[in-house]
């Protein structure tokens, strides 16, 4: 039997434009959220006896360098990467060290440093490791640029035409994200927009309808969580402040990602929709179970998508709980609380932790102004195209 595994600690930087402070390099990011993620657990680095450093852009052993603020203890640090999905990534391999017995308490910690502008490649005398799934892209959608805003709308387009969802709904989802973010003092941007501001900002994908606030922007911060085990959480008297992690699934791509003919496919729905199963299962909780979702709104069509593989909806309906205010405050689910990717920012490797931090704060009942009431069970959604999708559900230790 697997071994428990709770969250005791989470801590994060507030996300920021890229460049916009001088001189904040990925180790003071680290260092302040890691910082953060240890004194809200009440344990030194001493006691950390794995770490696991995600990033996407930046030098090997950049992992290392980062946790080195925060202490030289020789423990095993590992580097990951796993594209947009890298800090939910870590957090699952430190959950594993616990679960599997090989430690009673890791840290994860994810980070980013980026580029103004759209993603972009850094070594272009190899294969792209996204090279397949735009190939089968373009086989269904004509290519336009840039490549991630031309995916996710086209597969919201392939929604639209599919199932009459429409352009207006993804745009509802924008404004409901940047809405929540007005109360998140982390958050990258806190303006709040009308519908029509939203459908009249700069578009970025013409067929699908897609303009710039509907999609996250590059972000520089970090994000850091500490895990223990059952048996460190008694012996350090944490259970008030413990989350359990009842459920965790990672999944790569699918045969259906490339053979369904599908756009939506391709940009992972199958990932999200077995990972979530998988969860589900885990925890003996079914979707109407849980009470607030932080899921990966990269572009406003995938929330939508994603309301349909969490099972939110039936395949096809996502947009009825958009018409119906069904995710938002005072609906059947809180969704992105935080202001979502869209509105907190997406420094890649972060992105996930700062997930974690947020439904653990929703969990305790600290999260001030946008403390979804009652909250008992959360679940995470995080995915990264090339591929990964992370789905993990919470609950608070001590209810």
């Amino acid at each position: 039997m697997s071994n428990k595994v709770f969250v005791i600690g989470v801590g994060m930087t507030k996300f920021e434009k890229p460049g916009s402070r001088d001189g904040w390099d990925y180790p003071a990011m680290a260092n302040e959220s890691g910082t953060n993620a240890l004194t809200d657990a009440g344990v030194g680095y001493d006691r950390v006896q794995q770490a696991y450093t995600g990033y996407c852009y930046g030098e090997s052993c950049s992992g290392h360098r980062a946790v080195y603020e925060l202490g030289l203890t020789g423990i095993p640090v590992f580097n990951v990467n796993s594209n947009c999905s890298t800090g939910s990534s870590a957090l699952f391999l430190a959950a594993q060290a616990i679960r599997g017995g090989l430690a009673d308490c890791t840290l994860a910690l994810g980070f980013e440093k980026m580029q103004p502008g759209s993603l972009g490649s850094t070594y272009d005398d190899r294969e792209q490791p996204m090279m397949r799934h735009m190939q089968a892209m373009a086989e269904l959608r004509e290519f336009a640029f840039p490549p991630a805003p031309w995916m996710f709308g086209a597969a919201g387009l392939e929604h639209n035409e599919r199932y009459g969802s429409t352009p207006e709904h993804f745009a509802k989802i924008g404004e409901k994200n940047h809405r929540h973010s007005a109360d998140n003092p982390y958050a990258q941007f806190q303006d709040v927009y009308t519908l029509d501001e939203i459908k009249d900002s700069k578009m970025v994908y013409e067929s699908g309808q897609l303009t710039r606030l509907q999609c996250s922007p590059t972000s520089d911060g970090s994000g850091a969580a500490v895990l223990a085990s059952e048996r460190f959480v008694d012996e350090h008297g944490l259970a008030d402040q413990a989350v359990e992690i009842v459920g965790q699934a990672l999944v790569t791509d699918l045969r259906s990602t490339f053979e369904d003919n599908s756009v939506i496919s391709l940009v992972g729905a199958d990932m999200s929709r077995t990972a979530a199963r998988r969860v589900y299962e885990q925890a003996e909780l079914g979707p109407d179970d849980v009470d607030v979702i932080e899921l990966h709104d990269c572009f406003a069509p995938n929330e939508l998508l994603t309301y349909e593989a969490l099972g939110l909806a039936a395949e096809g309906e996502g947009h009825k709980l958009v018409d119906a205010g069904e995710t938002t405050y005072g609906g059947r689910w809180v969704v992105n609380p935080s202001g979502g990717l869209i509105s907190k920012g997406h420094p890649l490797g972060a992105t996930g932790l700062a997930q974690c931090a947020e439904l653990t704060w929703q969990l305790r009942g600290t999260a001030g102004k946008r403390q979804v009431e009652g909250a008992q069970v959360a679940l995470q959604h995080n995915i990264g195209l090339g591929g990964a999708a992370v789905v993990t559900a919470y609950r608070p230790a001590n209810r």
